[in-house]
């Protein structure tokens, strides 16, 4: 399945809209890594433990939008957004979401 940002494919048509889709992930963060990262930010330098969870939460938030697309018979989806933002009392929980339109080219 063709998934891009832009309004339209390149080379293809669009013969069809079939709606907007979303893919949902929401993570906790666990002691352990709120730790690693403590530390990260005291002696500085990137905090890999935080970046796996921020790539793993966005490529399942993704495929849960490509899965829904193609529940309802799309082959592309175009003109996608992710968002992200922490939720929690503790800012503990990470939310990312993607949203798109889909669509059947051709």
């Amino acid at each position: 399945m063709i998934i891009t940002t832009t309004p339209s494919v390149e080379g293809k048509r669009i013969v069809e809209y079939k709606g907007i889709v979303f893919g949902e992930v929401i993570s906790g963060v666990n002691f352990i890594k709120d730790f690693a990262a403590g530390l990260r930010n005291f002696f500085g330098g990137r905090s890999s433990s935080y970046e796996e969870e921020l790539v793993q939460a966005r490529q399942n938030a993704i495929l849960e939008m490509q899965q829904r697309a193609f529940q309802i018979g799309a082959n592309a989806i175009v003109g996608v957004d992710i968002d992200y933002e922490v939720l929690g009392t503790d800012n503990g929980m990470l939310m990312v979401t993607a949203s798109g339109t889909a669509v059947v080219v051709e």
